[in-house]
């Protein structure tokens, strides 16, 4: 099939390139002209793990292709997808669709003949009926149907995530498309996708939900994390006991950091938004983003008190600064309050990140990337371990320092607390 993905962020590019892998023809379009001309020479605007091959092989294949004109890609497409960006609206929690509503706008200025027009952003109940409402400003409505295909990548994971879906959600109020995108999904159905079919409205609202509810057990153990510190429990026994009860499931419950990312953050708030437009009180999820923003703060408090409120001077090497592992996301990371605390109270920070250097931090006091695990720990006070990358799960401490003092923050428990502490090392960690 004859594919256009608009915007090349993290969806519109992961999912446009699986599609042209899958043996479609796909353009990628964006209005950013070097980003563009980077994609055609192999150069990823984002880190995703196995992402750059994939660009490179379909690009050479011709099954894939970069374009900064909307007009003719839409024109030469069977099904466009809506791949833009709708964050959090200043001074408000409602997601900002002014992006969807103008390419909409542009869209219906192309339709030479019967298109699916997908939207894959993340967008509020009612978004379909108003782009509707635009695009049959110029259109007949026989010449297009707007249909809702929200997407559940998760970055460092999201190749995976889209060739080996949980479910492929439609939401169409039309047969005739639900059809056609059933066979446009088929490889997919036939590894063991679920394939959903409901209204547009209920698709819409079930991608707000799901995030809302992954919120939510995160936080929710995250406050457990707390009880436990007090109560002198492991939090990790508590995970795996609640965790195989198949009615609650394992998954997003490990304590550590805030929740962060391009998605949670600006979705839980987003959906209480669209509540209240609808006279309705999500009092759970307004307790989760109450919960998780302050949840940095408790983390700042903790690492005051580890260091008997004598932060000044101390060298503090931070493990990862990514919200999560495998990305080079910093939108929403908790070390984005951290760092930031710690340097104003006098800290020297040294920080690593597989993912280089962040411009977060050019502009903080005492506080500079390390160029390897080693040179970010030696010398050092204290080392938080703060994003889960496989790159840190070994790591030789007493190789790397010669202070018998050291003391290590485990925020992902990723450690042993006997073999840290075999190793003559005081250890710390979330909920233990």
């Amino acid at each position: 099939m004859k594919l256009c993905m608009i915007g090349t962020g993290y969806v519109g590019l992961v999912s446009g390139v699986c599609f042209s892998d899958l043996g479609n023809d796909v353009i990628c379009v964006d209005k950013d002209l070097n980003k563009i001309n980077n994609l055609k020479k192999g150069i990823i605007p984002i880190y995703e793990p196995g992402l750059e091959e994939l660009v490179l092989k379909n690009y050479k294949n011709k099954r894939l292709n970069f374009s900064t004109n909307l007009k003719d890609s839409v024109r030469k497409s069977d099904i466009i997808f809506i791949c833009v960006g709708t964050p959090t609206k200043r001074n408000s929690n409602s997601a900002d669709l002014s992006q969807v509503y103008a390419v909409g706008n542009e869209i219906s200025k192309s339709i030479n003949k019967f298109k699916i027009i997908i939207n894959k952003s993340t967008v509020p109940v009612t978004t379909g009926d108003e782009l509707e409402k635009i695009i049959s400003k110029k259109v007949k409505k026989k010449y297009f149907s707007v249909v809702s295909n929200p997407e559940f990548l998760r970055e460092g994971e999201a190749i995976r995530d889209f060739i080996y879906p949980d479910r492929i959600v439609i939401g169409s109020n039309d047969s005739k498309s639900q059809k056609i995108l059933k066979n446009l999904y088929s490889p997919l159905i036939s590894k063991g996708a679920k394939f959903i079919s409901t209204q547009r409205r209920a698709a819409e609202l079930i991608k707000y939900a799901s995030n809302a509810f992954l919120a939510t057990k995160i936080s929710f153990i995250n406050e457990i994390a707390n009880l436990c510190e007090k109560t002198n429990i492991d939090v990790e026994d508590i995970s795996i006991g609640i965790g195989l009860d198949k009615r609650i499931g394992s998954r997003f419950l490990r304590a550590g950091p805030s929740y962060g990312g391009s998605c949670f953050p600006k979705d839980t708030k987003a959906i209480v938004s669209t509540a209240e437009k609808f006279k309705t009180n999500l009092s759970i999820i307004k307790s989760v983003i109450r919960s998780n923003k302050k949840r940095s703060d408790l983390l700042s408090k903790r690492v005051n008190s580890i260091l008997k409120n004598k932060i000044k001077n101390k060298i503090i090497s931070f493990l990862g600064v990514t919200f999560k592992a495998n990305t080079d996301d910093m939108r929403e990371s908790s070390s984005l309050k951290l760092i930031p605390f710690l340097s104003k109270k006098g800290a020297k920070i040294k920080y690593y990140d597989p993912t280089g250097p962040k411009k977060e931090f050019k502009k903080l006091k005492n506080v500079q990337f390390s160029n390897s695990i080693k040179d970010s720990i030696k010398g050092s006070d204290i080392v938080i371990a703060h994003t889960e990358w496989n790159d840190f799960k070994s790591i030789n401490f007493k190789r790397f320092s010669k202070n018998k003092k050291l003391i290590i923050y485990d925020m992902r428990n990723i450690y042993s607390p006997e073999k840290i502490k075999k190793l003559g090392f005081k250890y710390f960690g979330i909920g233990r």
